[in-house]
Protein backbone atom coordinates (compact mmCIF):
# COMPACT_ATOMS: atom_id res chain seq x y z
CA UNK A 1 0.00 0.00 0.00
CA UNK A 2 2.76 2.53 0.78
CA UNK A 3 4.41 1.79 -2.56
CA UNK A 4 1.22 2.76 -4.33
CA UNK A 5 0.76 6.07 -2.54
CA UNK A 6 4.29 7.39 -2.99
CA UNK A 7 4.06 7.96 -6.77
CA UNK A 8 0.74 9.70 -6.27
CA UNK A 9 2.25 12.09 -3.74
CA UNK A 10 5.24 12.69 -5.99
CA UNK A 11 3.19 13.58 -9.07
CA UNK A 12 0.68 15.58 -7.06
CA UNK A 13 3.53 17.83 -5.96
CA UNK A 14 4.27 18.69 -9.58
CA UNK A 15 1.92 21.39 -10.91
CA UNK A 16 0.22 20.58 -14.22
CA UNK A 17 1.79 23.61 -15.90
CA UNK A 18 5.23 22.03 -15.40
CA UNK A 19 4.20 19.02 -17.49
CA UNK A 20 2.52 21.26 -20.03
CA UNK A 21 5.61 23.45 -20.19
CA UNK A 22 7.82 20.38 -20.63
CA UNK A 23 5.68 19.26 -23.54
CA UNK A 24 5.73 22.76 -25.01
CA UNK A 25 9.54 22.88 -24.82
CA UNK A 26 10.56 19.30 -25.61
CA UNK A 27 7.90 18.29 -28.10
CA UNK A 28 8.85 20.96 -30.70
CA UNK A 29 12.49 19.99 -30.19
CA UNK A 30 11.66 16.33 -30.70
CA UNK A 31 9.55 17.12 -33.73
CA UNK A 32 12.26 19.31 -35.22
CA UNK A 33 14.97 16.67 -34.74
CA UNK A 34 12.73 13.94 -36.17
CA UNK A 35 11.64 15.97 -39.17
CA UNK A 36 15.20 17.13 -39.82
CA UNK A 37 16.47 13.55 -39.70
CA UNK A 38 13.70 12.32 -42.00
CA UNK A 39 14.31 15.16 -44.43
CA UNK A 40 18.02 14.42 -44.39
CA UNK A 41 17.38 10.77 -45.20
CA UNK A 42 14.94 11.73 -47.94
CA UNK A 43 17.49 14.12 -49.43
CA UNK A 44 20.14 11.39 -49.40
CA UNK A 45 17.70 8.99 -51.03
CA UNK A 46 16.80 11.53 -53.72
CA UNK A 47 20.49 12.27 -54.33
CA UNK A 48 21.26 8.56 -54.62
CA UNK A 49 18.41 7.99 -57.06
CA UNK A 50 19.43 11.05 -59.06
CA UNK A 51 23.04 9.86 -59.28
CA UNK A 52 21.87 6.39 -60.23
CA UNK A 53 19.60 7.76 -62.93
CA UNK A 54 22.33 10.08 -64.23
CA UNK A 55 24.81 7.18 -64.43
CA UNK A 56 22.23 5.07 -66.23
CA UNK A 57 21.53 7.84 -68.77
CA UNK A 58 25.24 8.41 -69.41
CA UNK A 59 25.89 4.67 -69.84
CA UNK A 60 22.92 4.43 -72.18
CA UNK A 61 24.24 7.35 -74.23
CA UNK A 62 27.68 5.69 -74.32
CA UNK A 63 26.12 2.44 -75.51
CA UNK A 64 24.22 4.34 -78.18
CA UNK A 65 27.39 6.06 -79.38
CA UNK A 66 29.18 2.68 -79.56
CA UNK A 67 26.30 1.18 -81.50
CA UNK A 68 26.25 4.06 -83.95
CA UNK A 69 29.72 3.10 -85.11
CA UNK A 70 27.98 0.22 -86.89
CA UNK A 71 26.84 1.32 -90.31
CA UNK A 72 23.60 -0.64 -89.85
CA UNK A 73 22.61 1.24 -86.73
CA UNK A 74 19.03 2.58 -86.73
CA UNK A 75 15.93 3.03 -84.70
CA UNK A 76 15.51 -0.70 -84.16
CA UNK A 77 18.94 -0.99 -82.55
CA UNK A 78 18.11 1.99 -80.31
CA UNK A 79 14.86 0.28 -79.24
CA UNK A 80 16.67 -2.98 -78.63
CA UNK A 81 19.42 -1.34 -76.54
CA UNK A 82 16.80 0.57 -74.55
CA UNK A 83 14.79 -2.62 -73.88
CA UNK A 84 17.87 -4.46 -72.69
CA UNK A 85 18.91 -1.57 -70.48
CA UNK A 86 15.43 -1.33 -68.90
CA UNK A 87 15.67 -4.92 -67.69
CA UNK A 88 18.01 -3.86 -64.92
CA UNK A 89 16.60 -4.02 -61.39
CA UNK A 90 14.78 -0.94 -60.03
CA UNK A 91 14.11 0.44 -63.53
CA UNK A 92 10.36 0.86 -64.02
CA UNK A 93 10.52 2.40 -67.46
CA UNK A 94 12.96 3.97 -69.92
CA UNK A 95 11.96 5.88 -73.01
CA UNK A 96 13.10 8.60 -75.41
CA UNK A 97 10.93 11.32 -76.95
CA UNK A 98 11.46 14.13 -79.39
CA UNK A 99 10.77 17.76 -78.43
CA UNK A 100 7.20 17.41 -79.71
CA UNK A 101 6.39 14.68 -77.16
CA UNK A 102 6.43 11.77 -79.67
CA UNK A 103 7.81 8.63 -78.00
CA UNK A 104 10.67 7.46 -80.23
CA UNK A 105 11.72 4.46 -78.15
CA UNK A 106 10.22 2.81 -75.05
CA UNK A 107 10.91 -0.33 -73.09
CA UNK A 108 7.22 -1.09 -73.61
CA UNK A 109 6.78 -1.44 -77.40
CA UNK A 110 3.10 -0.56 -77.08
CA UNK A 111 4.05 2.98 -76.09
CA UNK A 112 6.28 3.62 -79.14
CA UNK A 113 4.72 6.22 -81.43
CA UNK A 114 2.37 7.60 -78.78
CA UNK A 115 2.41 11.14 -77.47
CA UNK A 116 3.72 11.92 -74.01
CA UNK A 117 1.29 13.90 -71.83
CA UNK A 118 3.56 15.18 -69.07
CA UNK A 119 2.84 18.92 -68.79
CA UNK A 120 6.60 19.60 -69.19
CA UNK A 121 8.24 22.15 -71.47
CA UNK A 122 10.17 19.69 -73.62
CA UNK A 123 11.87 22.38 -75.72
CA UNK A 124 13.27 24.02 -72.58
CA UNK A 125 14.43 20.63 -71.25
CA UNK A 126 16.15 19.85 -74.57
CA UNK A 127 18.07 23.12 -74.41
CA UNK A 128 19.26 22.52 -70.82
CA UNK A 129 22.33 20.44 -69.99
CA UNK A 130 21.13 19.76 -66.43
CA UNK A 131 19.20 16.62 -65.49
CA UNK A 132 15.92 17.20 -63.67
CA UNK A 133 13.71 14.96 -61.56
CA UNK A 134 10.23 14.58 -60.22
CA UNK A 135 8.06 12.01 -58.43
CA UNK A 136 5.30 10.40 -60.47
CA UNK A 137 2.34 8.46 -59.10
CA UNK A 138 1.37 5.62 -61.43
CA UNK A 139 -2.23 4.42 -61.97
CA UNK A 140 -1.64 1.49 -59.59
CA UNK A 141 -0.71 3.92 -56.80
CA UNK A 142 3.03 3.23 -56.77
CA UNK A 143 5.47 6.12 -56.84
CA UNK A 144 8.28 6.39 -59.35
CA UNK A 145 11.36 8.62 -59.19
CA UNK A 146 11.66 10.01 -62.71
CA UNK A 147 14.89 11.57 -64.05
CA UNK A 148 14.76 13.33 -67.38
CA UNK A 149 17.02 15.50 -69.52
CA UNK A 150 18.54 16.06 -72.94
CA UNK A 151 19.51 12.86 -74.78
CA UNK A 152 22.94 13.29 -76.47
CA UNK A 153 24.23 10.01 -77.88
CA UNK A 154 26.31 11.73 -80.63
CA UNK A 155 26.78 15.34 -79.47
CA UNK A 156 24.72 18.46 -80.19
CA UNK A 157 25.15 18.39 -84.00
CA UNK A 158 24.13 14.75 -84.47
CA UNK A 159 26.73 13.95 -87.15
CA UNK A 160 26.34 10.19 -86.81
CA UNK A 161 22.57 10.44 -86.91
CA UNK A 162 22.90 12.33 -90.18
CA UNK A 163 25.15 9.63 -91.54
CA UNK A 164 22.70 6.94 -90.56
CA UNK A 165 20.17 8.29 -93.02
CA UNK A 166 22.30 7.04 -95.87
CA UNK A 167 22.63 3.51 -94.54
CA UNK A 168 20.00 0.76 -94.72
CA UNK A 169 18.51 -0.66 -91.57
CA UNK A 170 18.84 -4.28 -90.34
CA UNK A 171 16.25 -6.97 -89.91
CA UNK A 172 13.37 -6.15 -87.55
CA UNK A 173 10.64 -8.60 -86.48
CA UNK A 174 11.65 -10.99 -89.30
CA UNK A 175 11.35 -8.29 -92.03
CA UNK A 176 14.12 -6.48 -93.99
CA UNK A 177 13.92 -2.70 -94.23
CA UNK A 178 13.50 -1.25 -97.71
CA UNK A 179 16.23 1.16 -98.72
CA UNK A 180 13.73 3.81 -99.74
CA UNK A 181 11.92 3.92 -96.35
CA UNK A 182 13.13 5.79 -93.29
CA UNK A 183 10.64 4.33 -90.81
CA UNK A 184 13.31 2.77 -88.64
CA UNK A 185 16.10 5.28 -89.17
CA UNK A 186 17.22 7.84 -86.63
CA UNK A 187 15.88 11.36 -87.47
CA UNK A 188 18.49 13.92 -88.46
CA UNK A 189 19.20 16.95 -86.27
CA UNK A 190 16.27 16.07 -83.99
CA UNK A 191 16.73 17.05 -80.33
CA UNK A 192 15.54 14.31 -77.98
CA UNK A 193 14.75 13.85 -74.28
CA UNK A 194 15.32 10.71 -72.27
CA UNK A 195 13.14 9.67 -69.29
CA UNK A 196 14.18 7.10 -66.67
CA UNK A 197 11.73 5.87 -64.01
CA UNK A 198 13.27 4.22 -60.93
CA UNK A 199 11.39 2.08 -58.42
CA UNK A 200 11.09 3.78 -55.00
CA UNK A 201 9.74 0.83 -53.00
CA UNK A 202 13.10 -0.04 -51.43
CA UNK A 203 13.77 3.63 -50.66
CA UNK A 204 10.33 4.02 -49.08
CA UNK A 205 10.87 0.94 -46.90
CA UNK A 206 14.17 2.36 -45.70
CA UNK A 207 12.53 5.72 -45.01
CA UNK A 208 9.78 4.07 -42.95
CA UNK A 209 12.42 2.24 -40.94
CA UNK A 210 14.25 5.54 -40.35
CA UNK A 211 11.01 7.18 -39.22
CA UNK A 212 10.33 4.40 -36.72
CA UNK A 213 13.86 4.64 -35.38
CA UNK A 214 13.65 8.44 -35.10
CA UNK A 215 10.29 8.26 -33.29
CA UNK A 216 11.59 5.67 -30.82
CA UNK A 217 14.73 7.68 -30.07
CA UNK A 218 12.77 10.90 -29.81
CA UNK A 219 10.31 9.32 -27.38
CA UNK A 220 13.16 8.10 -25.19
CA UNK A 221 14.71 11.58 -25.21
CA UNK A 222 11.32 13.15 -24.49
CA UNK A 223 10.76 10.95 -21.44
CA UNK A 224 14.27 11.64 -20.22
CA UNK A 225 13.65 15.37 -20.64
CA UNK A 226 10.39 15.13 -18.69
CA UNK A 227 12.18 13.43 -15.82
CA UNK A 228 15.00 15.97 -15.82
CA UNK A 229 12.70 19.01 -15.88
CA UNK A 230 10.49 17.56 -13.12
CA UNK A 231 13.48 16.90 -10.86
CA UNK A 232 14.87 20.37 -11.57
CA UNK A 233 11.53 21.93 -10.67
CA UNK A 234 11.28 20.00 -7.42
CA UNK A 235 14.78 21.17 -6.49
CA UNK A 236 14.10 24.83 -7.26
CA UNK A 237 10.42 25.07 -6.29
CA UNK A 238 10.98 26.99 -3.04
CA UNK A 239 13.16 29.65 -4.63
CA UNK A 240 10.90 29.99 -7.66
CA UNK A 241 7.82 30.31 -5.48
CA UNK A 242 9.31 33.15 -3.48
CA UNK A 243 10.43 34.96 -6.63
CA UNK A 244 7.00 34.50 -8.19
CA UNK A 245 5.23 35.84 -5.11
CA UNK A 246 7.53 38.88 -5.09
CA UNK A 247 6.78 39.63 -8.74
CA UNK A 248 3.05 39.15 -8.25
CA UNK A 249 3.02 41.50 -5.28
CA UNK A 250 4.98 44.16 -7.19
CA UNK A 251 2.66 43.80 -10.15
CA UNK A 252 -0.51 43.96 -8.07
CA UNK A 253 0.73 47.00 -6.16
CA UNK A 254 1.58 48.80 -9.41
CA UNK A 255 -1.76 47.82 -10.93
CA UNK A 256 -3.75 49.02 -7.92
CA UNK A 257 -1.94 52.32 -7.83
CA UNK A 258 -2.30 53.08 -11.55
CA UNK A 259 -5.76 51.85 -12.53
CA UNK A 260 -8.01 54.78 -13.58
CA UNK A 261 -10.67 53.76 -11.03
CA UNK A 262 -10.71 54.68 -7.37
CA UNK A 263 -10.01 51.71 -5.07
CA UNK A 264 -10.43 51.45 -1.30
CA UNK A 265 -9.77 48.13 0.44
CA UNK A 266 -10.37 47.36 4.12
CA UNK A 267 -9.32 44.44 6.31
CA UNK A 268 -11.54 42.34 8.58
CA UNK A 269 -11.49 45.11 11.20
CA UNK A 270 -12.77 47.62 8.59
CA UNK A 271 -9.48 49.52 8.64
CA UNK A 272 -8.21 50.92 5.35
CA UNK A 273 -5.55 48.62 3.90
CA UNK A 274 -5.23 50.09 0.39
CA UNK A 275 -6.01 53.49 -1.09
CA UNK A 276 -4.80 54.14 -4.66
CA UNK A 277 -3.82 57.35 -6.45
CA UNK A 278 -7.15 57.75 -8.27
CA UNK A 279 -8.99 57.55 -4.94
CA UNK A 280 -6.68 60.24 -3.55
CA UNK A 281 -7.38 62.51 -6.53
CA UNK A 282 -11.17 62.07 -6.53
CA UNK A 283 -11.76 62.22 -2.77
CA UNK A 284 -8.91 64.70 -2.12
CA UNK A 285 -7.56 62.60 0.76
CA UNK A 286 -3.86 61.63 1.20
CA UNK A 287 -3.30 57.86 1.44
CA UNK A 288 -0.46 58.22 3.93
CA UNK A 289 -2.75 59.81 6.54
CA UNK A 290 -5.75 57.50 6.27
CA UNK A 291 -4.17 54.06 5.71
CA UNK A 292 -4.63 51.91 8.82
CA UNK A 293 -7.51 54.02 10.19
CA UNK A 294 -11.19 53.12 10.41
CA UNK A 295 -12.95 53.67 7.12
CA UNK A 296 -15.98 55.34 8.73
CA UNK A 297 -13.75 57.91 10.41
CA UNK A 298 -11.88 59.19 7.36
CA UNK A 299 -14.08 58.49 4.35
CA UNK A 300 -17.18 60.48 3.34
CA UNK A 301 -20.27 59.05 5.09
CA UNK A 302 -21.81 57.68 1.87
CA UNK A 303 -18.68 55.61 1.15
CA UNK A 304 -18.09 54.64 4.77
CA UNK A 305 -21.57 53.11 5.04
CA UNK A 306 -20.91 50.94 1.98
CA UNK A 307 -17.91 49.38 3.78
CA UNK A 308 -19.42 49.15 7.25
CA UNK A 309 -21.94 46.29 7.01
CA UNK A 310 -20.16 42.92 6.78
CA UNK A 311 -23.50 41.10 6.32
CA UNK A 312 -24.44 43.10 3.21
CA UNK A 313 -24.66 41.32 -0.17
CA UNK A 314 -21.33 40.27 -1.59
CA UNK A 315 -21.51 42.74 -4.48
CA UNK A 316 -23.33 45.98 -5.16
CA UNK A 317 -22.81 46.91 -8.80
CA UNK A 318 -23.40 50.19 -10.67
CA UNK A 319 -24.91 52.26 -7.88
CA UNK A 320 -24.68 56.03 -8.41
CA UNK A 321 -24.38 58.45 -5.50
CA UNK A 322 -23.62 62.14 -5.02
CA UNK A 323 -20.71 62.20 -2.58
CA UNK A 324 -20.07 65.46 -0.65
CA UNK A 325 -16.39 66.12 0.13
CA UNK A 326 -14.76 67.94 3.01
CA UNK A 327 -14.13 71.05 0.89
CA UNK A 328 -17.88 71.48 0.31
CA UNK A 329 -18.00 70.19 -3.28
CA UNK A 330 -20.08 67.23 -4.40
CA UNK A 331 -18.76 64.58 -6.78
CA UNK A 332 -21.09 62.15 -8.63
CA UNK A 333 -19.73 58.61 -8.28
CA UNK A 334 -20.55 55.18 -9.65
CA UNK A 335 -19.62 52.65 -6.96
CA UNK A 336 -19.46 48.87 -6.52
CA UNK A 337 -18.60 47.00 -3.33
CA UNK A 338 -17.31 43.44 -2.94
CA UNK A 339 -16.99 41.40 0.26
CA UNK A 340 -13.90 39.19 0.51
CA UNK A 341 -14.32 35.78 2.18
CA UNK A 342 -12.20 32.66 2.44
CA UNK A 343 -13.23 29.09 1.63
CA UNK A 344 -14.84 28.71 5.05
CA UNK A 345 -16.94 31.86 4.57
CA UNK A 346 -14.95 33.94 7.04
CA UNK A 347 -15.07 37.68 6.34
CA UNK A 348 -11.64 38.99 5.27
CA UNK A 349 -12.44 42.55 4.23
CA UNK A 350 -14.11 44.65 1.56
CA UNK A 351 -13.14 46.33 -1.70
CA UNK A 352 -14.84 49.52 -2.87
CA UNK A 353 -14.44 50.64 -6.48
CA UNK A 354 -15.73 53.99 -7.67
CA UNK A 355 -15.57 56.18 -10.78
CA UNK A 356 -16.01 59.93 -11.15
CA UNK A 357 -19.11 60.61 -13.28
CA UNK A 358 -18.61 64.36 -13.71
CA UNK A 359 -17.58 64.12 -17.36
CA UNK A 360 -20.11 61.37 -18.04
CA UNK A 361 -22.99 63.49 -16.79
CA UNK A 362 -21.77 66.46 -18.82
CA UNK A 363 -21.73 64.25 -21.92
CA UNK A 364 -25.21 63.01 -21.14
CA UNK A 365 -26.48 66.57 -20.94
CA UNK A 366 -24.79 67.45 -24.22
CA UNK A 367 -26.28 64.39 -25.94
CA UNK A 368 -29.74 65.23 -24.64
CA UNK A 369 -29.27 68.81 -25.80
CA UNK A 370 -28.20 67.67 -29.27
CA UNK A 371 -31.14 65.30 -29.48
CA UNK A 372 -33.52 68.13 -28.67
CA UNK A 373 -31.89 70.30 -31.31
CA UNK A 374 -32.18 67.52 -33.87
CA UNK A 375 -35.86 67.12 -33.08
CA UNK A 376 -36.43 70.86 -33.35
CA UNK A 377 -34.56 70.90 -36.67
CA UNK A 378 -36.66 68.11 -38.15
CA UNK A 379 -39.84 69.80 -36.95
CA UNK A 380 -38.69 73.18 -38.27
CA UNK A 381 -37.89 71.73 -41.70
CA UNK A 382 -41.37 70.27 -41.98
CA UNK A 383 -43.06 73.48 -40.86
CA UNK A 384 -40.92 75.61 -43.20
CA UNK A 385 -41.91 73.56 -46.23
CA UNK A 386 -45.56 73.91 -45.31
CA UNK A 387 -45.29 77.71 -44.80
CA UNK A 388 -43.53 78.59 -48.05
CA UNK A 389 -46.45 77.66 -50.33
CA UNK A 390 -49.02 79.92 -48.56
CA UNK A 391 -46.41 82.70 -48.45
CA UNK A 392 -46.10 82.63 -52.22
CA UNK A 393 -49.87 82.94 -52.56
CA UNK A 394 -50.07 85.82 -50.05
CA UNK A 395 -47.26 87.70 -51.80
CA UNK A 396 -48.98 87.19 -55.13
CA UNK A 397 -52.27 88.65 -53.85
CA UNK A 398 -50.45 91.55 -52.19
CA UNK A 399 -48.62 92.33 -55.43
CA UNK A 400 -51.94 92.17 -57.27
CA UNK A 401 -53.57 94.64 -54.87
CA UNK A 402 -50.51 96.91 -55.03
CA UNK A 403 -50.87 97.20 -58.81
CA UNK A 404 -54.68 97.37 -58.90
CA UNK A 405 -55.20 100.09 -56.28
CA UNK A 406 -52.54 102.54 -57.39
CA UNK A 407 -54.83 105.48 -56.80
CA UNK A 408 -55.56 104.63 -53.15
CA UNK A 409 -52.49 105.48 -51.03
CA UNK A 410 -53.75 103.66 -47.94
CA UNK A 411 -54.23 100.40 -49.89
CA UNK A 412 -50.88 100.92 -51.56
CA UNK A 413 -49.18 101.23 -48.16
CA UNK A 414 -51.02 98.19 -46.80
CA UNK A 415 -50.05 96.05 -49.78
CA UNK A 416 -46.43 97.22 -49.54
CA UNK A 417 -46.27 96.29 -45.85
CA UNK A 418 -47.73 92.88 -46.66
CA UNK A 419 -45.05 92.26 -49.29
CA UNK A 420 -42.25 93.36 -46.91
CA UNK A 421 -43.53 91.12 -44.13
CA UNK A 422 -43.89 88.16 -46.50
CA UNK A 423 -40.30 88.69 -47.67
CA UNK A 424 -39.09 88.86 -44.07
CA UNK A 425 -41.00 85.73 -43.19
CA UNK A 426 -39.59 84.02 -46.28
CA UNK A 427 -36.06 84.89 -45.12
CA UNK A 428 -36.81 83.39 -41.71
CA UNK A 429 -38.09 80.23 -43.38
CA UNK A 430 -34.95 80.12 -45.54
CA UNK A 431 -32.75 80.37 -42.46
CA UNK A 432 -34.85 77.67 -40.82
CA UNK A 433 -34.33 75.33 -43.77
CA UNK A 434 -30.60 76.08 -43.83
CA UNK A 435 -30.41 75.22 -40.14
CA UNK A 436 -32.30 71.95 -40.63
CA UNK A 437 -30.56 70.59 -43.74
CA UNK A 438 -27.10 68.88 -43.61
CA UNK A 439 -24.15 71.18 -44.23
CA UNK A 440 -22.35 70.55 -47.55
CA UNK A 441 -18.63 71.36 -47.54
CA UNK A 442 -16.22 72.15 -50.41
CA UNK A 443 -12.74 72.61 -48.90
CA UNK A 444 -9.99 74.03 -51.12
CA UNK A 445 -6.67 75.86 -50.65
CA UNK A 446 -7.52 79.39 -49.54
CA UNK A 447 -5.62 82.53 -48.63
CA UNK A 448 -7.05 83.29 -45.21
CA UNK A 449 -5.78 86.87 -45.28
CA UNK A 450 -7.63 87.61 -48.53
CA UNK A 451 -10.76 85.88 -47.22
CA UNK A 452 -10.86 87.96 -44.03
CA UNK A 453 -10.05 91.18 -45.87
CA UNK A 454 -12.97 90.60 -48.27
CA UNK A 455 -15.34 89.76 -45.43
CA UNK A 456 -14.42 92.95 -43.54
CA UNK A 457 -15.02 95.05 -46.68
CA UNK A 458 -18.60 93.74 -46.82
CA UNK A 459 -19.38 95.30 -43.43
CA UNK A 460 -17.16 98.36 -43.85
CA UNK A 461 -19.99 100.82 -44.52
CA UNK A 462 -22.13 99.59 -41.64
CA UNK A 463 -19.14 99.73 -39.25
CA UNK A 464 -18.29 103.26 -40.41
CA UNK A 465 -21.83 104.44 -39.64
CA UNK A 466 -21.28 103.48 -35.98
CA UNK A 467 -17.64 104.68 -35.83
CA UNK A 468 -16.33 101.13 -35.40
CA UNK A 469 -12.72 100.47 -36.43
CA UNK A 470 -11.84 97.18 -38.12
CA UNK A 471 -8.51 95.45 -37.46
CA UNK A 472 -7.16 92.22 -39.00
CA UNK A 473 -4.13 90.37 -37.60
CA UNK A 474 -3.31 87.16 -39.55
CA UNK A 475 -0.24 85.09 -38.65
CA UNK A 476 2.03 84.19 -41.63
CA UNK A 477 1.62 80.44 -40.92
CA UNK A 478 -2.13 80.76 -41.43
CA UNK A 479 -1.97 82.51 -44.79
CA UNK A 480 -2.56 79.40 -46.97
CA UNK A 481 -4.99 76.84 -45.50
CA UNK A 482 -7.32 74.10 -46.74
CA UNK A 483 -10.86 75.15 -45.75
CA UNK A 484 -14.30 75.83 -47.21
CA UNK A 485 -14.05 79.61 -47.84
CA UNK A 486 -17.78 80.14 -48.42
CA UNK A 487 -18.78 78.49 -45.14
CA UNK A 488 -16.10 80.28 -43.13
CA UNK A 489 -17.18 83.57 -44.72
CA UNK A 490 -20.81 82.83 -43.77
CA UNK A 491 -19.85 82.24 -40.13
CA UNK A 492 -17.61 85.33 -39.99
CA UNK A 493 -20.29 87.65 -41.42
CA UNK A 494 -22.78 86.42 -38.83
CA UNK A 495 -20.30 87.12 -36.02
CA UNK A 496 -19.41 90.54 -37.49
CA UNK A 497 -23.07 91.64 -37.60
CA UNK A 498 -23.66 90.50 -34.01
CA UNK A 499 -20.54 92.40 -32.90
CA UNK A 500 -21.62 95.60 -34.67
CA UNK A 501 -25.06 95.44 -33.07
CA UNK A 502 -23.40 94.97 -29.65
CA UNK A 503 -21.35 98.20 -30.07
CA UNK A 504 -23.93 101.00 -30.00
CA UNK A 505 -21.53 103.93 -29.48
CA UNK A 506 -18.51 102.92 -31.51
CA UNK A 507 -15.71 100.54 -30.66
CA UNK A 508 -13.23 98.14 -32.20
CA UNK A 509 -13.74 94.86 -34.08
CA UNK A 510 -10.57 92.73 -34.23
CA UNK A 511 -10.10 89.55 -36.27
CA UNK A 512 -6.97 87.46 -35.62
CA UNK A 513 -5.96 84.03 -36.94
CA UNK A 514 -3.14 81.57 -36.29
CA UNK A 515 -2.43 77.82 -36.43
CA UNK A 516 -1.75 76.25 -33.05
CA UNK A 517 1.45 74.20 -33.45
CA UNK A 518 0.55 71.61 -30.79
CA UNK A 519 -2.73 70.60 -32.50
CA UNK A 520 -2.33 71.84 -36.07
CA UNK A 521 -5.79 73.47 -35.91
CA UNK A 522 -6.67 76.85 -37.32
CA UNK A 523 -8.07 79.29 -34.75
CA UNK A 524 -9.83 82.51 -35.77
CA UNK A 525 -10.77 85.00 -33.02
CA UNK A 526 -13.44 87.68 -33.47
CA UNK A 527 -13.22 90.23 -30.63
CA UNK A 528 -15.46 93.23 -30.02
CA UNK A 529 -15.65 95.92 -27.36
CA UNK A 530 -19.42 95.83 -27.06
CA UNK A 531 -21.81 95.30 -24.17
CA UNK A 532 -20.97 91.61 -23.71
CA UNK A 533 -23.30 88.69 -22.92
CA UNK A 534 -24.77 88.00 -19.51
CA UNK A 535 -23.61 84.82 -17.81
CA UNK A 536 -27.07 83.22 -17.74
CA UNK A 537 -27.40 83.65 -21.52
CA UNK A 538 -24.04 82.15 -22.52
CA UNK A 539 -25.22 78.49 -22.49
CA UNK A 540 -28.22 79.39 -24.69
CA UNK A 541 -26.78 81.56 -27.45
CA UNK A 542 -26.30 78.62 -29.87
CA UNK A 543 -29.84 77.33 -29.32
CA UNK A 544 -32.22 77.96 -32.25
CA UNK A 545 -34.66 80.88 -31.80
CA UNK A 546 -32.86 82.21 -28.74
CA UNK A 547 -32.20 85.93 -29.19
CA UNK A 548 -32.02 89.09 -27.11
CA UNK A 549 -32.66 91.37 -30.12
CA UNK A 550 -36.14 92.58 -30.92
CA UNK A 551 -35.74 91.97 -34.64
CA UNK A 552 -33.56 88.85 -34.54
CA UNK A 553 -34.62 85.34 -35.55
CA UNK A 554 -32.28 83.47 -33.20
CA UNK A 555 -30.96 81.24 -36.01
CA UNK A 556 -27.73 83.00 -37.00
CA UNK A 557 -25.48 81.57 -34.28
CA UNK A 558 -27.26 78.20 -34.41
CA UNK A 559 -26.45 77.94 -38.14
CA UNK A 560 -22.86 79.04 -37.50
CA UNK A 561 -22.51 76.38 -34.79
CA UNK A 562 -23.83 73.69 -37.17
CA UNK A 563 -21.38 74.76 -39.89
CA UNK A 564 -18.40 74.52 -37.53
CA UNK A 565 -19.57 71.16 -36.23
CA UNK A 566 -19.88 69.82 -39.81
CA UNK A 567 -16.30 70.96 -40.49
CA UNK A 568 -15.08 68.94 -37.51
CA UNK A 569 -14.37 72.10 -35.58
CA UNK A 570 -15.87 74.09 -32.74
CA UNK A 571 -17.36 77.53 -32.05
CA UNK A 572 -16.65 78.87 -28.57
CA UNK A 573 -17.56 82.11 -26.82
CA UNK A 574 -16.07 84.11 -23.97
CA UNK A 575 -17.82 87.23 -22.68
CA UNK A 576 -18.31 89.48 -19.69
CA UNK A 577 -20.95 92.19 -19.51
CA UNK A 578 -19.32 95.55 -20.21
CA UNK A 579 -16.01 94.03 -21.35
CA UNK A 580 -16.82 92.79 -24.84
CA UNK A 581 -17.05 89.32 -26.37
CA UNK A 582 -14.66 86.91 -28.08
CA UNK A 583 -15.85 84.19 -30.49
CA UNK A 584 -13.30 81.51 -31.42
CA UNK A 585 -13.51 79.36 -34.56
CA UNK A 586 -11.33 76.24 -34.26
CA UNK A 587 -11.21 74.06 -37.40
CA UNK A 588 -8.87 71.39 -38.80
CA UNK A 589 -6.82 73.02 -41.55
CA UNK A 590 -3.96 71.80 -43.75
CA UNK A 591 -1.64 74.54 -44.91
CA UNK A 592 1.53 74.37 -46.96
CA UNK A 593 3.43 73.01 -43.99
CA UNK A 594 0.62 70.77 -42.76
CA UNK A 595 -0.80 69.05 -45.80
CA UNK A 596 1.48 66.04 -45.49
CA UNK A 597 1.68 65.94 -41.75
Amino acid sequence: MPNRTKPTKFWSAVPPWVLIGSVAVLLPLFAFMTVANINRQKEKSRQMLLEKGAALIRSFEAGTRTGMMNIHWGRFQLQRLLTETARQPDIVYLFVTDINGNIVAHNDLVEVGRWLESGLNLEKIARSATLQWRQVVRPNGSRVFEIYGRFEPVGRRGHMAMGMERMPGPMMMGRRFQPETRRNQMPANQEQIIFVGLDMSAIEQAQRADVRHAVIMGTILLLAGFAGITLLFMAQSYRATRASLTRIKAFSDTLVQNIPIGLVATDSGRKIAAFNQTAESVLRLPAAKITGRQATEVLPPQLGRQLEDINAPEALVAAEIDCPLDDGTTVPLEISTSRLKDEAGTYLGSVLLFKDLTEVRALRKEIAHNQRLASVGRLAAGVAHEIRNPLSSIKGFATYFLQRYKDIPQDQQTAGIMIQEVDRLNRVVGQLLEFARPVALSPKPTSLKNLIDRSLKLIGDRAAEKSISLVANIAPTADEVLIDPDRINQVLLNLYLNAIEAMQTGGKLTVSAAIRPESGRLEIHVDDTGDGIRAENLPKIFDPYFTTKSSGTGLGLAIAYNVMDAMGGALRVQSRPGHGTRFTLAVPAAGKDHQHA
